[in-house]
């Protein structure tokens, strides 16, 4: 393979933008080098073993996490934005004395759309839907990750467990949640040009909105799939074995991707600069059911399922014209 270097010669907005990327890329090393250099180095010791204590007794990742919105603002996140470019867009209007669970489809490698879609400003979430207050959750484990765990409490990012989620959603009227539906399996499936979904064997979040009368929302980022590749791993294969013992074990599944470098277009960890749109789907009416029934279940997430669908059919042709096939629920 050749390698195709990037020209000397680029505007400062570009280099700016690589440079976002390439430190949130690096960031958790950073942080926790950083970590353990102060808990070897005996004068930072003490305070080291106190955020320790501090950690294993916040409950803040349960709770709503600690939103800042001074961060969400942050230049860096706009920066990163347009990088791809990424871009939310509306298609119905959000009631904001209404509580909403947002599902987001596809998980890509990382759902980096929706961290800066939603859990930031840089596509300015708050001014297309006013008086929504959105928080991203992601797996509990993410928060034993010292100083990293800060970085997603201050953008309200919180833990994807049922206690977090009746917890955001009982807070008060615009109060919603978005949950990476397909998770960790679906980031096995993440090829450049598809949409293969996890999404059939997933009631959970059907069962949380219903029992919180929360309405749902789907939302399908175009271009999520397309900005890794990854190591071919079909069902049976050594590298599919291994990835599905680390799912089971330590409930994330470590996905072989490779992108562009910092200074080349071909070889890298980095993110390729291709477009990401977030587009919000049609809110579902649930009813608030205590204890939903098995049909109740899954009448809704037929509702669910086909007003995702419409999203696809709806913006195929002008967000994913190069598509290899079109979008499935294969889990």
């Amino acid at each position: 393979m050749v390698v195709q270097w990037a020209p000397l010669s680029l505007p400062m907005p570009r280099r700016r933008q690589t440079a976002s990327i390439t430190f949130w890329v690096v960031c958790i090393p950073i942080l926790l080098t950083i970590f353990l250099y102060a808990l070897i180095t005996p004068q930072y010791t003490p305070w080291v073993l106190a955020y320790i204590v501090f950690m294993a007794l916040d409950p803040s990742s349960e709770t709503g996490g600690r939103r800042i919105m001074l961060f969400r603002k942050f230049p860096m996140w706009r920066w990163m934005k347009d990088y791809f470019p990424m871009a939310l867009v509306k298609t119905a209007e959000l009631d904001p004395s209404k509580n909403y669970l947002f599902g987001y489809h596809p998980h890509g490698i990382i759902a980096l759309g929706s961290w800066l879609n939603f859990a930031t400003e840089a596509s300015d979430f708050a001014g297309k839907f006013p008086g929504i207050n959105v928080r991203l959750m992601t797996l509990q484990t993410n928060f034993n990750l010292p100083l990293w765990r800060e970085v997603l409490l201050s953008l309200g990012i919180c833990s994807v467990s049922r206690r977090s989620c009746d917890n955001i959603l009982n807070k008060g009227p615009g109060h919603s949640c978005m949950i990476v539906v397909g998770g960790a399996t679906e980031s096995l499936h993440a090829f450049p040009g598809t949409a293969d979904l996890t999404v059939r064997k997933r009631l959970g979040f059907i069962k949380v909105a219903l029992r919180n009368g929360s309405n749902l929302v789907p939302v399908f980022s175009f271009g999520e799939n397309d900005i890794w590749d990854q190591v071919n791993n079909p069902p049976g294969s050594l590298i599919r074995t291994v990835q599905t013992l680390f799912q089971k074990y330590l409930t994330f599944a470590p996905p072989l991707f490779f992108g562009r470098g910092i200074f080349n277009y071909n070889v890298g960890i980095l993110p390729y600069r291709r477009p990401v749109v977030s587009v919000v789907g049609v809110p579902i009416e649930c009813p608030k059911t205590e204890n939903p029934s098995q049909e109740l279940l899954i009448e809704y997430q037929n509702k669910y399922l086909d007003a995702l669908q419409a999203i696809w059919d709806d913006h195929k042709d002008k967000y994913a014209p190069n598509r290899k096939r079109e979008m499935r629920f294969i889990e």
